[in-house]
């Protein structure tokens, strides 16, 4: 597919979700989503004042008087990198502006999760075994986000055991990512810009209005420029293994206070032979062909980065190597539906679900072998799963440490981390 080409199938897309956005969403003078969620099982994000939050952080850009001004929770006004991204110049910008594409659509038409509902996952009907879910545990919460929904709302701003979280997923990067979203004290909600980067999702944050990238949850525009957030691990993997693994787990539902076509995938053929990636006009490293799945795993606040190519780990399984001086597994099951194949997200063609954990337990370093219901360490012989946990031996309840990595493309993955080692 042309560039030309895989540039009007993506606005095309993306008309289709603006479409399905008109008369049921209300997006505010700020950006902001307004539309009121229903009441169903699961707590919601905690409500945000930032009374005591200090604004802003970088010097003003130079807007010739033209700059679109944003008031801010602490009774101050700023420039919004959203609304005068292209009329302003950003001394500090990380990226070049001219490089931040629209996507055909308005901030917020792509209507992020603000009000999150959930089910309980031993009661949820509306999943099929082998979709695709992102898994999130943290401080000993398991909660799951499924991608049949954010691969039509792109960001769920939660709350979880306390902690302000979002979590995002990008279907041109087939990326899911989630961050801490607290800075100095400030609890930031995020949308959706309209715009990408590199073909990545492109946030901004409602209470400044700066530009973040999702790959790397880094603000790259605006006042917060610079400020990384604190990335919390996640995973793709099987419905039916997060069901079984967390019967008792919260599970995003339905219920995202707006309408759109569930459980059908708006991409059709992009996980396909080697399409065009949408919207990428930069070089293609060309090692691999670009939209080869890759496993990723890095350091972004040292730009460490190792790729490993997910057909290969599909044979092997079990990849052991050091990361940033830590011993790492990393390993691959079968079963997962990819969300990008066919039109029918559950009948997607069948890839693999992944795992990148510190290789030990109770200060023992551990090496694993596949089995054919899982893991097993040769050190105890306990059994694991692909959730890190193991479920039987000497070590069973142990929960390895996760590690922050993504199933991305080759040319996503590249293209934010281009010195990347491949294993």
């Amino acid at each position: 597919m042309s560039p030309r080409r895989s540039l009007a199938a993506i606005v095309f897309v993306l008309s289709l979700v603006a479409a399905a956005c008109a008369g049921d969403a209300t997006v505010s003078a700020d950006g902001s989503d307004t539309t009121a969620g229903s009441d169903t099982t699961g707590d919601s994000s905690a409500a945000v004042t930032n009374e005591s939050a200090t604004f802003p952080r970088n010097a003003a850009p130079d807007c010739n008087g033209d700059g679109t001004q944003v008031d801010l929770p602490d009774g101050t006004s700023s420039v919004s990198a959203l609304r005068s991204l292209r009329g302003c110049t950003w001394p500090n910008a990380l990226v070049d502006p001219a490089e931040v594409f629209s996507g055909g659509v308005a901030p917020d038409q792509i209507t992020p999760v603000d009000d999150p509902q959930f089910d309980v996952a031993s009661e949820v009907d509306f999943l099929a075994d082998d979709e695709p879910v992102i898994s999130l545990e943290f401080d000993g919460e398991a909660r799951a986000y499924p991608v049949q929904i954010l691969t039509w709302n792109e960001i769920a701003n939660d709350t979880v055991a306390g902690e302000p979280i979002t979590v995002t997923y990008c279907p041109l990067c087939n990326s899911a990512v989630a961050y801490k979203r607290t800075v100095d004290g400030a609890v930031l909600d995020f949308g959706t810009s309209g715009m990408l980067f590199n073909s990545s999702l492109v946030m901004y944050d409602r209470q400044t209005e700066s530009l973040w990238t999702h790959f790397e949850g880094q603000a790259v525009v605006g006042d917060y420029t610079g400020v990384q957030l604190e990335l919390v691990p996640v995973q793709t993997v099987r419905w039916a293994s997060f069901r079984d693994a967390h019967p008792d787990a919260l599970v995003l539902n339905l219920d995202t206070g707006v309408s759109r076509d569930y459980g059908r995938n708006p991409y059709p053929g992009y996980d396909g032979d080697n399409p065009q990636p949408d919207l990428f006009f930069g070089d293609i490293d060309t090692r691999y062909s670009r939209q080869t799945r890759v496993l990723g795993v890095r350091e972004v606040t040292t730009g460490e980065s190792v790729a490993v190519i997910l057909d290969e780990l599909a044979v092997d399984r079990v990849r052991q190597f050091d990361f940033n001086g830590q011993p790492v597994v990393a390993w691959s099951d079968d079963g997962l539906a990819s969300a990008l194949d066919t039109r029918d997200i559950a009948e997607g063609r069948e890839i693999s679900q992944t795992g990148v954990f510190v290789a030990e337990a109770d200060g023992v370093q551990l090496t694993f072998s596949p089995t054919d219901d899982g893991f097993t360490d040769n050190e105890t012989n306990s059994e694991w799963n692909v959730l890190g946990q193991a479920v039987s031996g000497e070590l069973a309840g142990t929960q390895l440490q996760p590690l922050e990595h993504l199933d991305t493309f080759w040319f996503a993955w590249t293209a934010f981390n281009p010195d990347t080692d491949v294993l």
